[in-house]
């Protein structure tokens, strides 16, 4: 992609810049410096962009017409402050307006490159922002809401590394824009969503939303079903006109992507089951499920089918049925080993044949296969944040025009472009988020919900990609620490309490 002479030093330098603020939002020990940070990353990260894609022809409208470009940013800016009073005064809106704009995408040609941005989202986001950062840097000094704790701090550390290690990248292009579009507002998210009050009645308001966006794309999902065609994706519409078997995306770009987000509302659906004692809840929830796991078939999403069965085996051992899924787990790998000795010459001659493997695998067998063959080759530190597409290529012998992204399984993308280190900090983050989602969630249905759809959305990673540039991940994550940390409080209230009153009985005594 071309690049404005001197830019890349420019951008690697922008990048380190916006992953330390990004960083600071995340960690900061106060507000005020946590509002610093917010207002400064969320400037820092737009030009960062400008400087990137300067010199493409995607950008040359706002280099011939900087007025109208000029013009236009002011309405939006007017229209995102507008929303932030709003925040002001409710700011729990806005974990229900990051719900609601998540699941929204908008096709936008960025140097050169067309790519589906969650537009709505970053809009959404710079509201909260605003909301957050123009009382404490205006008003008196405020209390800090929260310490940050081990999954905050991987997350920084996370994109930090990210950024320190597009440094030697070929191309630094592709980091910063995944530090622009997804690591910093996504880490800014993050950081207002877990400071917000997780009532009960805001986890059932936010799921009541995710239940009322998917029953839309599951009808949509059916029509395109019905009527033969989909929208959007000229790849898809290519591959279900040549196979056997359609494949519906209704509103998403790709139907994986659509079904992890059934998944999820999948899981939520099934924690409602599970800890509801209303037999009117069991039964529309039982209903939502029905249509939903009929929506999910029309993708045909391996990735999302072994997610929700993750996601729903997750929540049966929360529930306290912990030898029953282990039980699943073992009678599986039984299964899967017997069906490998009871049939070896089929079994291998399909992994053997590369072109068999490669179309089973919808040709993610090489991508699989070349990065581990890049991660051999520089284990330490890897071959630079964003560098898999095109350390892929060069590995390959491929044509830049050869359609190449990323290994679709994240610690294969981490290890060949991060190498043993990103490693280290993607193992160490998963660690913390479990331990901190999964402790005591039994005892919340709230919990195990968001518990046990993180533990999905992982698993669809290990087969799909997209972890941290998924705002899901770090919305369940944020929504997750913050009701640990209420439960964590409301049991130590407690015990304060029984402390208090039994010293009480005592003196009384």
């Amino acid at each position: 992609m071309p690049l404005a002479a001197g830019a890349p030093g420019a951008e690697r330098a922008g990048a380190i810049l916006v992953a330390l603020l990004a960083a600071a939002a995340l960690l900061a020990p106060s507000a005020r410096v946590r509002a610093w940070a917010i207002a400064a990353a969320l400037v820092a990260a737009p030009a960062l962009l400008a400087v990137d894609v300067w010199g493409t022809a995607a950008f040359r409208p706002v280099r011939d017409r900087p007025l109208v470009a000029l013009l236009a940013v002011l309405v939006v800016l007017a229209g995102v402050a507008a929303a932030a009073t709003l925040l002001v005064r409710r700011p729990a809106v806005l974990a229900v307006a990051a719900v609601a704009a998540m699941p929204f995408r908008l096709p936008l040609t960025i140097g050169g490159t067309t790519a589906n941005l969650l537009v709505p989202l970053y809009a959404v986001i710079a509201a909260g922002a605003l909301a957050y950062a123009v009382p404490r840097l205006r008003g008196p000094a405020l209390p800090e809401e929260r310490r940050p704790g081990a999954v905050e701090w991987l997350l920084a550390a996370s994109v930090v590394l990210y950024a320190a290690q597009a440094a030697y990248a070929a191309d630094v292009s592709p980091a910063v824009r995944n530090l622009v579009f997804f690591y910093v507002p996504f880490a800014v998210l993050f950081a207002l969503l877990v400071r917000l009050d997780w009532t009960a009645r805001l986890v059932t308001t936010c799921a009541a939303v995710f239940a009322g966006l998917a029953l839309v794309f599951a009808a949509i999902g059916f029509a395109e079903y019905a009527l033969g065609g989909v929208l959007w994706n000229d790849k898809l519409i290519e591959s279900n006109t040549y196979n056997t078997y359609f494949r519906v995306n209704s509103l998403f770009y790709d139907p994986n992507v659509y079904g992890r987000f059934l998944v999820i509302v999948i899981v939520f659906a099934g924690a409602l089951v599970a800890w509801t004692r209303s037999r009117r809840d069991a039964l529309a929830a039982g209903g939502l499920l029905l249509v939903l796991w009929g929506a999910l078939l029309t993708t045909l999403s391996q990735s999302s089918f072994g997610a929700v069965l993750i996601g729903l085996g997750v929540l049966a051992a929360l529930r306290g049925h912990v030898r029953v899924v282990a039980g699943a787990a073992a009678l599986a790998a039984i299964a899967a080993v017997a069906l490998v000795a009871a049939a070896p010459g089929a079994v291998s001659s399909a992994t053997s044949d590369d072109v068999s493997l490669r179309e089973a695998t919808s040709g993610r067998s090489d991508l699989v296969r070349g990065g581990a063959e890049l991660f051999a080759k520089r284990p330490v530190l890897g071959w630079g944040a964003g560098a898999f597409e095109r350390e892929y290529r060069r590995l390959r012998g491929l044509s830049r025009a050869s359609d190449v992204s990323a290994s679709h399984t994240i610690p294969i993308t981490v290890a060949a472009e991060q190498g043993a280190a990103g490693l280290v900090v993607y193992a160490a983050l998963l660690a913390a988020a479990f331990a901190a989602l999964l402790r005591g969630a039994g005892a919340s249905p709230a919990r195990a919900a968001v518990a046990a759809a993180f533990a999905a959305l992982v698993f669809h990673t290990l087969v799909y990609a997209a972890f941290l540039e998924d705002p899901l991940a770090w919305a369940l994550l944020a929504a997750g620490v913050a009701l640990a940390a209420r439960a964590a409080t409301a049991g130590a209230d407690a015990a304060t309490t029984s402390t208090a009153s039994g010293r009480a009985a005592a003196t009384v005594t």
